[in-house]
């Protein structure tokens, strides 16, 4: 979910972002700027470190923010975008 929601919003940006799938980790990537998800903890490269949880009916949770994993993912694609236009 999040390549695609990264693919269109990569459409109105003029940087395109990478996401990086691995075993123990998840890495999205939008110029020099990145986001790694591992099973517990989402961290950026701005020095930031958030609590991330999963759960069995299909939602996650980022730091404070609950929501459907798809809606998580579209909000991450949306921000590490947006934040790179400038």
């Amino acid at each position: 979910m999040l390549r695609v929601y990264a693919a269109a919003h990569g459409l109105t940006s003029s940087h395109h972002a990478v996401v990086e799938v691995g075993a123990e980790e998840i890495v999205l990537r939008v110029g020099e700027r990145w986001a790694r998800f591992t099973r517990d903890e989402v961290s950026t490269c701005e020095g930031d470190s958030v609590p991330f949880l999963m759960f069995e009916d299909g939602r996650i949770r980022i730091g404070d923010v609950e929501d459907e994993m798809d809606m998580a993912a579209e909000r991450v694609a949306r921000e590490m975008l947006a934040e790179s236009k400038a």
